[in-house]
């Protein structure tokens, strides 16, 4: 029985171990914008993340203040190239070499770099120079990393918006805009070859702006709705995210290469805007972003890419202050600049310990079936960009009635106690089955 102890000492390790691993998105993140000049310290805000589960973090840049602020706190770092840089890294491979020496070699690894995107919303730019020096910058960025002993450390990838899709209705029928044909299959097979991911900016926000009908808004908030039937497999889609992010996977399978990953670079949705924008409030920003986490957290998946969820970035940090365009461009961010919450979105450690009997919110009555193909355009990150809305598709559900009570009840936060529930019912009772047969074990010992 001496034994005994140390065996729940270990179970105890263990169990908390778990509750780690369990408590660990790796798949969300965050767009960390410098367009304001209202922005706390870089120092101040590593030290936020940490108090949330973020786990990854993407600039547009390669600020190296951000960079070095980040440093051995584990958390995931994207960086990015100007596309004004892309013509120089292109034709000059010495200049991707000095890029790669002046923004990843000084900090890498203590600051966990993962990913660098060279170039945002090139394919949709109507710059053919640009669109043509894409590739062979990528791949001179790359051959840096390899000589640098970095190779496949590190990702290269561009961003692109939902533009480059020519078909996106209803999602198995999505395809990319035939003009982008050789210059689309050869990035494609520099990402095959390299293992790098396909990087998309999917927004239901702009969606939703072509087709205000309160279907569509429950449809793109993940709120109770009818769905949405995909005629050519018979799948119901019950919310716009998965609709628009299954196109991109159809797109790419009619190419040969679904096995390249997809990566959410960005999606949101604004807390407030001008009086003439539609959309925009506390309210439905609180549905998308909580609502969105809670189904990435279920692993649900979607309906062509059933048991993970793609690596998501949600837009944005802070608000940016310095964008043009109308005001709620300048309003996705969930935090304000004295690092308090613009409000409670789910990812929160503080807001992960509160009480599990919170009073659930009455849910919205479902809405009608729709069907529309919405073409919208985006200007959110450092680029404009063209984003194509995925409105349609429709379909029987794929998803078991355990997920579907994670992802289709009242308010995000709400979902999130459910899967948290679930989560900790099951260790729970592991740590008790454990602690019995261990007894029973030292007993006859």
């Amino acid at each position: 029985m001496v034994v005994l102890p140390y065996t729940v000492a270990f179970l105890l390790l263990s169990f908390l171990q778990t509750v780690k691993i369990t408590n660990s998105q790796s798949f969300i993140g965050i767009n960390y914008g410098q367009v304001a000049d209202n922005l706390p310290p870089p120092s101040s805000t590593a030290k936020l993340l940490q108090s949330t589960s973020i786990q990854k973090v993407r600039l547009n840049g390669s600020d190296t203040a951000i960079i070095k602020a980040l440093a051995k706190t584990g958390i995931g770092i994207v960086i990015g190239t100007a596309n004004g840089d892309i013509p120089g890294l292109a034709s000059d491979p010495n200049f991707a070499k000095s890029w790669i020496n002046t923004n990843v070699l000084p900090f890498y690894p203590a600051s966990n770099i993962i990913l660098i995107t060279v170039g945002n919303g090139v394919m949709t730019s109507n710059d053919q120079n640009l669109m043509n020096r894409l590739l062979p910058a990528m791949q001179n960025v790359q051959n840096a990393l390899n000589d640098a002993s970095l190779g496949g450390k590190i990702k290269v990838s561009t961003v692109h918006s939902m533009g480059v899709l020519k078909q996106s209705e209803p999602p198995s029928s999505g395809s990319f805009d035939p003009s982008y044909g050789d210059l689309m299959k050869a990035l494609l097979e520099f990402s095959r070859a390299n293992g790098s991911p396909f990087a998309i900016n999917p927004y239901p926000y702009f969606a939703y702006r072509s087709d205000t009908r309160p279907e569509t808004l429950a449809f793109c908030l993940f709120q109770p709705n009818a769905g949405r039937m995909d005629g050519n497999t018979k799948i119901k889609y019950m919310n716009m995210f998965d609709a628009q992010v299954d196109a991109v996977y159809s797109a790419l399978n009619s190419m040969g290469f679904k096995n390249v990953e997809i990566v959410v670079a960005e999606t949101g949705w604004p807390f407030k805007g001008d009086d003439n924008d539609v959309g925009p409030s506390i309210e439905n920003a609180k549905a998308y972003n909580g609502n969105l986490i809670a189904h990435l957290r279920s692993m649900v998946g979607t309906p062509l890419m059933p048991g993970k969820s793609v690596d998501t970035y949600l837009f944005a940090l802070y608000d940016e202050d310095l964008k043009p365009g109308p005001g709620s461009e300048r309003s996705f961010g969930l935090f304000k600049t004295d690092l308090t919450m613009v409000y409670d979105f789910g990812l929160s450690t503080s807001s992960q310990t509160q009480s599990l009997a919170k009073a659930a919110q009455p849910s919205p009555s479902p809405a009608p079936a729709v069907t529309a193909t919405n073409t919208i355009t985006s200007n959110n990150g450092s680029n404009t960009s063209t984003s194509t809305g995925t409105g349609t598709g429709t379909g029987t559900s794929t998803s078991s009635s355990t997920n579907n009570i994670s992802i289709s009840s009242g308010s995000g936060s709400n979902k999130v106690y459910l899967i948290r529930i679930f989560n900790l019912g099951f260790l729970y009772g592991f740590m008790r089955l454990s602690l019995i047969c261990l007894f029973f074990y030292n007993l006859q010992t």
